[in-house]
């Protein structure tokens, strides 16, 4: 015993120790093997380092490192950012569009008033991009034009008590005629880019947005069942449910959609669900 307190600390941890493995009915010697402490340790570091390194094999070649904070790499990062954008912008869409089709469908079968647009939790918030921001030169342009064509009202015949005047929607040359058994429920005025579009009468826009095939639209519910369209617009100033004027600028012609080959105003007229040629009241020019 005072031997081995009189040993140093190597000779300590580089003693051998035997273990022994008994039968213990018989006692006789099943295993043995010698070891150190120092050996020991050994075999407890190399073992430490083994299992880090086979974890961080784990981490580094499989997909599991995606769940570890930090490890996810930045394009599939910003790939989740994108889906989850692109997953509640569709959610959006899909509200405004029900809603849409449900504002057309009271405005077409005459249940929609002037005054009355069914809003989905403020389009606005949504569709901030269709706003033009009015500079000074454009808010001057915009009175001028309108002084200059306030007594552009026309109709090219006498007008009836049942057939109202109506405000021509743009300056331009009529390109495709009213052909509702083609499925064209309007007419097509060919004018160039940035021509201001004004409301052909007094109403309260029931859609101002983007579509894919028409470009940016805007749809007005006026008195006494009449219900004006205006597609393929370059940009939008009235946003849904904002009231307009007779004569007032709404839009600017573009060539936005994918059913427009060129700048042109796309423009519809309707009457308690029934679409009507333009050309029966308002006087434009015809190709």
């Amino acid at each position: 015993m005072s031997n081995w307190k009189n040993k140093g600390f190597w000779d300590k941890m580089r003693f051998e120790y035997k273990l022994l493995f008994l039968n213990e009915n018989t006692l006789e010697e099943v295993f043995s093997f010698h070891i150190s402490r120092l050996q020991g340790c050994l075999a407890l570091f190399f073992f430490a380092v083994a299992l880090i390194a086979i974890t961080a094999f784990v981490i580094v070649k499989t997909p599991i490192r995606n769940y570890l904070p930090g490890y996810l790499p930045a394009d599939i990062r910003q790939e989740i950012i994108e889906n989850a954008l692109k997953c509640d912008s569709m959610q959006i869409t899909l509200q405004i569009q029900a809603q849409y089709i449900n504002n057309v469908k009271a405005a077409l079968n005459g249940t929609l008033e002037v005054d009355q647009v069914l809003e989905v939790n403020n389009p606005a918030e949504y569709q901030t991009e269709l706003k033009l921001s009015n500079s000074k030169e454009t808010e001057t342009f915009i009175r001028n034009y309108e002084e200059e064509e306030r007594f552009n009202l026309n109709s090219g015949t006498a007008p009836k008590p049942d057939n109202p005047v109506f405000y021509r929607p743009t300056k331009g040359i009529v390109s495709s005629l009213f052909n509702p058994q083609a499925k064209h429920y309007g007419i097509d005025i060919a004018t160039v880019e940035n021509e201001p579009v004004t409301a052909v009468r007094n109403g309260t826009v029931v859609f101002a947005g983007l579509d894919h095939e028409t470009g940016y639209v805007l749809q007005i519910q006026h008195p006494n069942g009449f219900f004006s369209v205006y597609k393929h617009c370059a940009r939008l100033l009235k946003s849904q449910g904002e009231t307009t004027e007779t004569g007032e600028i709404i839009a600017f012609v573009g060539n936005t959609g994918l059913y427009s080959t060129g700048n042109h105003l796309h423009f519809e007229l309707w009457n308690n669900g029934r679409a009507i040629d333009p050309c029966e009241l308002v006087n434009f020019e015809c190709r």
